[in-house]
């Protein structure tokens, strides 16, 4: 039986983490954990091992850039997939998280509706479903 893929949401805004989650959960049926800042996301990547991240960029105590490097520079969660949400569209603030290891960006206010789909298009997923 096939599993769907599991996506964990690090965001501060408890709305965009329930928004974010629905729409996954009912546009994919995908497992969506989520997580309210950078320490608790990068606990909750290490346990739940998710197949993608959707992560905020500005946060407080650690920002987007700062939960990103933590992520990346752990063994357990260096690997797994990192999407930005963010509000701002700098280009020069773009790359420098491209640089850091991020795999794409999605600006706020994200579409619900074709949240999955950038998703998808960013990761070039397939219909190769894993698990937490």
């Amino acid at each position: 039986m096939k599993k769907n893929k599991c996506i964990l949401v690090i965001d501060d805004e408890l709305d965009i983490r329930e928004i974010a989650k629905l729409s996954l959960q009912i546009t994919r049926q995908w497992h969506v954990v989520t997580a309210g800042s950078g320490p608790d996301g990068v606990t909750q990547a290490a346990s739940q091992q998710p197949d993608a991240i959707l992560l905020d960029v500005v946060m407080p105590q650690w920002d987007g850039l700062a939960t990103l490097q933590m992520l990346k520079a752990q063994p357990e969660t260096a690997e797994i997939p990192v999407i930005l949400l963010t509000a701002t569209a700098k280009l020069a603030t773009q790359d420098d998280f491209l640089q850091a290891g991020a795999q794409g960006i999605i600006t706020k206010p994200f579409d619900p509706g074709i949240l999955a789909d950038q998703l998808e298009s960013i990761l070039a997923w397939k219909l190769m479903p894993t698990a937490c």
